[in-house]
């Protein structure tokens, strides 16, 4: 196994589990040798793991690799810590090789200590004594002369030289408490500071585990224990688009729903406003999820009504706290103010909505704010919680290596942070729809009558920070509002509702029965009104605009023969689009429709037997209707699936901002369904 590939295998045992470090948290390394290309010489080679990335799924090319040679050369150039930010633009030419990932602020830290490997990581037993009031003293009680205190600093390449000199004068140390941060371990072997970095880890989380006090958040609250399951998800659903509308005002953003016991708990008991108000101390917690949370002041039995009426009190007292917080520390050469909203927003008796720029973060930013939770438990439990100064928070918050990452972060997608839901989605044009608005950058919700398709259909689009599956009868108001629900919770609101749902029966007037009537008018005419009256409420609450499209038909416009029922309802769904259009425009929400007509390849109408009674009705084969129709247009294309999705990504991109109350017709050209 060559020191590579060594490396990476230490790094994914380490990030895959989540008690040694968290998410894209800390970084490993390793020293070794290799063929310089040009010389033919061995060289003395770093590989440490790169700016960005994961332990747990570290792969060859999040590497750096660097020259160790002239990496430690840089000591004899270091211009002091008032400058050391130069170091970082310095490690690329020390770089070996033309592949690789960009050096971290870390890479000293791993280049500089003699030692053939190095972990450095952030497990919450081991923040726990890095925030305690009294960690130094923690550090020496807990691991005697093994592991040494580094006073907080932030990273950087004096850190490097600290830690590196510690090693030097203490042979016997196999690592140290980083002060507010983590810690750090090394070895001569992988094993052994594997092995070195997993005993700091878990002999801290025995020692608190041991001397913890019982309580170590205080006594419980009353009126503030977690509401039962459905009971809180129901609440939490009821305030997620104003909670999401508030974590939104500056810049869109997705949400991420947690009503974990770690979260219930914390909210509970008495020292959680406390502790919430000092915020997350480790450099990568509060990176994800802002210096502190927003925390609604009100016990779990608080109505939503007053729990609204209170979030949007506290949002504003939050931003203007965050405004006096950048105001109070940034200087001329201070990046701008990035948004002043919330990240993290705790709601007691219910839990915890994290927020970011697409549903990966939010979650993520959800799972640090958790182990900050540990982390303060921890601290509390042994001493004091006393996280790193906020002036110290802000320089990296607001660090100059920080912006320029962001700044090197890729264009987002057109439809980047926007949340849309397609019903009928399992298949044909929904389906389609639905993969197209994921490929812009949507997260998307597929909602079916069939559970197992519709999750089907999400699994073919991607992971569930990208599309859920749903099962929603969207006649039935109680499931349409519980798909909502699901929505709302799933990635923290709606953004864009596609009203898809539909079905079709090919009947004479005298063949049509009242219950063919009912049927139709319910799934199209009066699905679509409770899909969208349930959609109205979310996007109006949430004050993010909006777009609703309605995927209407041909037959709405057209007569044609043995189609009253469907054509009927259709012709419904297309007036429901002038009439919202006319009442949603003052919220910003955008409502316009689409006329297809014959989208026969993979639709369920058509595979259903309407496709055999429409070939039928007009004397070709079934297998031949998708040619048929082409044949009868202007344009002599068949209208597939795609041409569709194709039209709704139209109208609700960038380029159609200013357009609402218009139907599309994508038929290739019917004349006699031209709009008039």
């Amino acid at each position: 196994m060559t020191t590579a590939e060594d490396l990476i295998a230490r790094s994914n045992r380490l990030g895959a589990d989540p008690k040694n470090t968290n998410y894209a948290g800390g970084n490993t390394s390793a020293k070794g040798t290799a063929t310089d290309p040009v010389t033919g010489q061995d060289v003395e080679l770093l590989w440490v793991k790169g700016s960005g990335g994961d332990l747990g799924t570290l792969k060859e090319s999040g590497l750096a690799v660097l020259r160790l040679d002239r990496m430690r050369a840089l000591v004899d150039v270091y211009p002091g810590v008032e400058r050391e930010d130069e170091m970082v633009a310095a490690f690329d030419y020390c770089l070996h090789g033309k592949v690789g990932a960009a050096p971290s602020i870390d890479t000293a830290m791993h280049g500089l200590v003699d030692a053939k490997h190095v972990d450095h990581l952030h497990p919450d037993s081991g923040i726990a004594i890095a925030t305690a009031a009294d960690g130094e003293n923690l550090t020496k009680e807990i691991f005697g002369d093994q592991v040494v205190w580094v006073p907080w600093r932030r990273p950087g390449f004096q850190l490097g030289l600290d830690i590196a000199e510690i090693k030097a004068k203490t042979p016997q140390a196999v690592g140290c408490v980083l002060g507010g941060h983590g810690i750090t371990a090394w070895g001569d072997t992988s094993e052994e500071a594997e092995k070195n970095s997993l005993w700091i880890i878990d002999t801290a989380a025995a020692y608190i585990e041991e001397h913890s006090k019982a309580e170590p958040f205080g006594p419980a609250l009353e009126g503030y224990a977690a509401l039962p399951e459905e009971d809180r998800r129901t609440k939490a659903a009821a305030l997620a688009p104003t909670i999401r509308g508030i974590a939104s005002a500056d810049q869109p953003m997705v949400g991420h729903f947690n009503d974990s016991e770690v979260v219930l708990d914390f909210l509970a008991h008495e020292a959680h406003p406390r502790l919430a108000e000092l915020g997350t101390s480790c450099p990568d917690h509060f990176l994800r999820t802002k210096v502190k949370p927003l925390v609604l002041d009100l016990p779990a039995d608080a109505s939503v009504e007053d729990s609204i009426t209170r979030l949007k009190e506290l949002a504003v007292s939050y931003r203007e706290d965050y405004q006096n917080y950048y105001d109070r520390h940034a200087d001329q050469n201070s990046p701008a103010i990035r948004g002043k909203d919330p990240l993290i927003v705790l709601v007691p008796g219910v839990g915890m909505f994290s927020f970011g720029r697409n549903k990966q973060t939010a979650r993520v930013a959800g799972e640090f704010y958790v182990n900050a939770i540990n982390v303060m438990r921890g601290a509390e439990g042994l001493s004091t919680y006393a996280p790193i100064d906020e002036s110290e928070k802000f320089r990296i918050e607001y660090w100059a290596l920080e912006e320029a990452k962001l700044q090197r972060m890729p264009a987002p997608k057109p439809l980047a942070t926007r949340v849309a839901l397609v019903t009928g989605a399992a298949s044909g044009i929904g389906k389609a729809t639905a993969k197209r608005l994921a490929a812009e950058g949507a997260c998307v919700v597929i909602a079916d009558l069939d559970l197992a398709k519709a999750q089907a259909a999400a699994a073919e689009i991607g992971n569930s920070d990208v599309a859920v599956g749903l099962a929603a009868d969207v006649s039935d108001e109680a499931a349409v509002q519980a798909m909502f629900d699901a929505a709302v919770l799933a990635f923290g609101g709606v953004d864009l509702v596609v009203n898809n749902a539909g079905l079709s029966l090919s009947k004479s007037l005298l063949e049509t029965t009242e219950r063919d009537w009912d049927l139709q008018h319910d799934v199209m005419a009066k699905g679509s009104f409770l899909v969208s009256k349930a959609a109205a409420s979310v996007l109006i609450e949430q004050e993010m605009g909006g777009d609703i499209v309605y995927i209407s038909s041909k037959n709405s416009l057209f007569a044609g023969p043995n189609n009253v029922a469907y054509g009927a309802a259709k012709a419904d769904q297309a007036h429901q689009v002038r009439l919202l259009a006319a009442e949603l425009g003052e919220h910003g929400i955008k409502v316009n429709g689409i006329n297809p007509d014959g989208v026969v390849q993979g639709s369920g109408i058509f595979a259903g037997g309407w496709g055999a009674k429409r070939a039928e009705v007009y004397g070709v084969k079934e297998e031949e209707l998708g040619k048929f129709y082409a044949q009868r247009t202007l344009l002599k294309r068949e209208v597939l699936p795609e041409n569709i999705a194709n039209a709704v990504f139209v109208l609700c991109g960038p380029d159609l901002s200013h357009t609402t109350g218009l139907h599309v017709p994508v038929d290739a050209g019917v004349a006699a369904a031209f709009l008039r």
